[in-house]
């Protein structure tokens, strides 16, 4: 995909912002705006409308009270949106996923981008409050589209979100880096408005107050102000809780990020229940200065949630909180002031950010541009900012120490690559020979098989903690690597695994007894061609012939199995035409020869393989 326009230039933040407003508005039959523009390009913007109701935040399902109301992401939309080294799902908030479903479900949505995509224009998605959450989903669900379709030539879909709540978790924000999506996102924060920050805390308990806190956030409300606030403890108490929250989730990926080895880390999750949301994308905060800050690292920008919500000791909480949602009500007023200066800042080295306040105004407009007391961020928040960015880079340091290593685990499938076409012309296969274990390369190549494995191991191990970039398992180089080694050594584990009979006390290899880096570069590969989950099997080829030359051992009757062997043969016909599987496989004296040269003469006669199978 290409991305040859940059949403931050030009007129566009200013226009997307107030089609973001403009859209509570807007008719409660129809859910988006949308509006097309000519200059700086072709272009439609889908502007969401947002949603006051509670019910829309936090959904009726029986929760726990310390639920966040999250759940697991609909794979059969958003089928990137996992960890592939954990396989595990993301977890998205379950509100916002039911009511992006019911504006699909709606059809005139998706008629409306199919037709602009149709047309070639760009597509930026836009929203306010609840209605930026909308706009992410409908993005990833564009982005999914056009990798589904292979539409590589496709101007990739643009994200602005204003004042939006978080979406998601970690998975979440991996995935979206993974696939070089993350990019296509930024999201504009006003310093305290408090909307971005309510998923910190857990909502399942406080329905009550988030409705309190919505009705004053609704821009029609007509009775908006500080004494109507300050009468009402439901917003002050829900205020002090998500700041109490912020609070927590802050320290603990700090210390996360610093290795803190007290023994009370380990054991808050076990008591307090931490919201899994994590920001993800560009984070473009305002400044005091009238400047545009931005960041891009996900705890990084989790701190500053929490850091510039920070009380000012001469402010009651009733006045921080209607300074905070009347925030939340000033986007395009604010949005047009600061686009006129047109002062935006990357902030992209962390680990540099100055921790003594007297270095402030020097070293922070010479690395970065930007003074950090635009953003009132005190020491501890500094640290903690530094501290993100030394993480991410320690992940940089992990990757490069792996890719030093790259050429060896090369060496060693080479190696393993020239044991196989020496047993291919000793007339006995690759799998067959290695099972028996009768001569010294037989040996040397369990060893290489071994040595691998560590490797290997190593690897996920990193990928299980996140120890690794989150781009490292999308990486090209990486992906075919996995695939050879999994094509070459895979096989050897299951003759290894089947000459132990291991079998007889685990179970069958496939269900019981794959190791999970086998699993894992697989889903790498699969993920990389979007493939269906399990489609990339043929490395398990042999551990499929030796169950059903179990079965058959067994006794179990031709017709009990007469299933699982009509799957294979289709498998063993498809593998064989696409390269897959090597020649070795149809030797006149290999296990799967053997076995099949058993089954009945009448399936033989009508297999889809027979005539594979009588040229050897």
């Amino acid at each position: 995909m290409k991305q040859d326009w940059n949403p931050l230039e030009g007129i566009m933040v200013e226009r997307c912002c107030v089609l973001s407003m403009r859209a509570h508005s807007s008719s409660p039959a129809s859910s988006f705006l949308i509006c097309s523009f000519t200059d700086p390009l072709p272009c439609s913007v889908f502007a969401f409308r947002a949603s006051w109701s509670a019910d829309d935040w936090i959904d009726d399902d029986p929760f726990p009270a310390s639920s966040f109301g999250e759940t697991a992401v609909d794979n059969s939309l958003f089928p990137s949106l996992r960890s592939l080294g954990n396989d595990v799902p993301a977890l998205v908030n379950l509100a916002f996923l039911r009511s992006f479903q019911r504006i699909l479900a709606e059809g005139r949505f998706q008629a409306e981008v199919h037709r602009v995509v149709a047309e070639k224009k760009q597509i930026v998605f836009t929203g306010h409050s609840f209605g930026g959450a909308m706009s992410v989903l409908a993005t990833i669900w564009l982005l999914e589209q056009c990798v589904k379709f292979d539409n590589n030539s496709q101007v990739i879909p643009f994200c602005l979100t204003f004042g939006s709540p978080l979406v998601g978790d970690g998975v979440f924000c991996h995935s979206l880096h993974r696939e070089g999506w993350s990019r296509c996102f930024f999201h504009f924060v006003m310093p305290l408005d408090i909307i971005p920050r309510i998923l910190l805390t857990p909502l399942a308990s406080c329905k009550e107050e988030l409705q309190a806190i919505l009705h004053l956030a609704c821009p029609k409300y007509l009775y908006f102000s500080l004494d109507v606030i300050g009468n009402s403890q439901l917003v002050a108490f829900f205020y002090s809780t998500i700041l109490r929250n912020a609070l927590l989730l802050s320290c603990h990926r700090a210390c996360l990020a610093m290795g803190c080895a007290n023994p009370f880390f380990g054991s808050l999750s076990a008591f307090v229940k931490l919201s899994p949301y994590r920001p993800f994308g560009t984070y473009c905060f305002f400044t005091r200065k009238g400047r545009l800050v931005n960041f891009k690292n996900s705890d990084a920008i989790l701190h500053l949630l929490f850091y510039c919500l920070q009380l000012n000791p001469e402010q009651e909480l009733a006045e921080l909180a209607y300074g905070s949602l009347k925030e939340h009500l000033q986007y395009d007023t604010k949005v047009k002031e600061y686009l006129e200066v047109q002062y935006f800042v990357d902030v992209d080295y962390l680990e540099r950010i100055p921790l003594s306040i007297n270095d402030t105004l020097s070293n922070d407009r010479q690395v970065f541009g930007v003074n950090f007391e635009d953003l009132d961020l005190n020491v501890e928040a500094r640290l903690r900012l530094r501290a993100a960015g030394e993480l991410e880079k320690q992940k940089q340091k992990n990757q490069e120490n792996f890719d030093a290593k790259y050429c060896k685990i090369q060496e060693a499938l080479r190696c393993l690559n020239d044991y196989r076409v020496t047993c291919e012309i000793r007339g006995l296969g690759y799998y067959d020979t290695f099972k028996l274990q009768q001569d010294p390369e037989d040996f040397n190549a369990n060893v290489k098989r071994l040595e691998l494995a560590g490797l290997w191991d190593e690897i996920l191990e990193m990928l299980r903690r996140y120890d690794l970039p989150d781009s490292f398992e999308s990486r090209a180089e990486w992906v075919r690597l996995g695939t050879t080694y999994r094509q070459i050594v895979e096989p050897l584990d299951i003759a290894n695994y089947y000459r132990h009979s291991k079998n007889e006390d685990t179970g069958p290899y496939i269900a019981n007894g794959r190791p999970k880096r086998y699993r894992c570069v697989q889903r790498w590969y699969e993920q990389s061609r979007r493939m269906a989950t399990g489609s990339s099997s043929e490395s398990c080829f042999w551990a499929m012939v030796e169950d059903l030359c179990t079965d058959a051992n067994n006794n179990r009757p031709y017709e009990d199995v007469r299933d699982k062997v009509l799957e294979l043969e289709r498998k063993v016909l498809r593998w064989m035409t696409n390269d897959k599987l090597g020649k070795d496989v149809l030797f006149h004296n290999s296990t799967f020869a053997i076995w099949w040269k058993a089954l009945p003469e009448h399936h033989k006669s009508e297999s889809c393989i027979a005539s594979l199978m009588s040229k050897g």
